[in-house]
């Protein structure tokens, strides 16, 4: 039976869906987490704004409240960037990324000596033993260099209050094991769990977005695919494309709401390109050297139209090009319950 062609505006709607941005989801915040692959949290109110998005009724103190009772937990991830998860996800996803988190790092210092940055994270652990500390008392503590690099070579947690709404900067760290609990994830069932959370969250999806999204080698993705049962469908340029069993394919005309997106959405990832959530024509305006975290953007119509800051109170927009009328008081009216949520 030949497989199903997927058009691009049905790949798009597919993105809107299992990112919660088609209607906003009454579910909890680990539970939402685990559906849409986490958030990606270099900037603390980037969760904030990602998650109200996407959840009916989502307050600001709901996140730190769960922060704080350690039910998501803030890290260093996939990409070696930070992200939010569930706390049941982490230990696994860390897992499954941990070997390519250490081998990027290598990578890039060529110079650095893997033996010595293994001790500088075992004296690390001796110094996190009795409680978080701060990244100028971590410095501090190992010397500037050693503490640039031994982040790749100890899991570590962003500790509230700190990477937070009320407090921004991400810079008090604890040792995972004493954050979360002890450590039990197998790297191949973890890197397994990786590849269904990005395929609810952003699937269907090539082989290499998939590697790319988790910064996981594509030799280390294709077994573990090769075992999964998998729905296969192509694109419009025959490309294959992987889904999860019964996971939602809008039609390609389901009506979109406004939607407003925070910077390092990932949804706007080269990996999500095949969706053309942001049409290649912006992709200079949103990610840019001046801006290589991209900026707040809104959706109209599924894709990205423009860009937003929160200014004196306001929510102010500034569309890329013409704003259909019946889009634009949906888009206003959208933009005063974001400028409620952020006073």
């Amino acid at each position: 039976m030949a497989e199903r062609v997927l058009t691009t505006r049905e790949l798009n709607r597919a993105l809107l869906a299992r990112q919660l941005l088609l209607e906003r989801a009454r579910l909890t915040i680990p539970k939402a987490l685990e559906r849409i692959g986490g958030i990606q949290a270099q900037y603390a109110p980037s969760m904030y704004i990602g998650l109200w998005s996407r959840l009916a009724g989502f307050q600001r103190d709901a996140l730190t409240r769960a922060l704080e009772r350690r039910s998501v937990i803030q890290a260093t991830l996939m990409r070696s960037t930070i992200h939010l998860v569930s706390r049941a996800d982490y230990w696994p996803l860390t897992a499954a990324v941990r070997a390519s988190r250490t081998a990027w790092w290598e990578r890039v210092h060529k110079t650095a000596d893997p033996k010595e940055m293994r001790a500088a994270a075992e004296e690390l652990r001796r110094f996190l033993a009795a409680g978080p500390r701060r990244s100028k008392e971590i410095e501090a503590h190992l010397g500037r260099e050693r503490a640039l690099g031994v982040y790749a070579y100890v899991d570590l947690v962003r500790v509230p209050p700190s990477g937070t709404w009320e407090q921004r900067r991400a810079d008090l760290y604890g040792l995972a094991e004493d954050w979360v609990g002890s450590d039990d994830a197998v790297p191949d069932t973890g890197l397994e769990l990786l590849i269904r959370r990005y395929l609810a969250g952003f699937g269907p999806a090539y082989r290499t977005d998939v590697a790319d999204f988790a910064g996981v080698p594509i030799g280390q993705v294709r077994p573990v695919l090769e075992r999964m049962t998998l729905r296969r469908f192509r694109d419009e340029q025959g490309k294959e494309l992987l889904d999860l069993p019964r996971a939602p394919l809008p039609g390609a005309e389901t009506p979109t709401p406004p939607r407003f997106l925070p910077v390092w959405d990932a949804t706007l990832l080269v990996h999500a390109r095949r969706t053309q959530i942001l049409p290649e024509e912006y992709r200079p305006r949103v990610f840019n050297t001046k801006t290589p975290h991209s900026v707040n953007t809104f959706l109209i119509d599924g894709q990205v139209a423009g860009t937003w800051r929160f200014e004196n109170g306001k929510v102010k927009l500034d569309a890329f090009d013409g704003v259909l009328r019946k889009a634009r008081r949906d888009l206003d009216d959208e933009a005063k319950r974001l400028a409620a949520f952020h006073s």
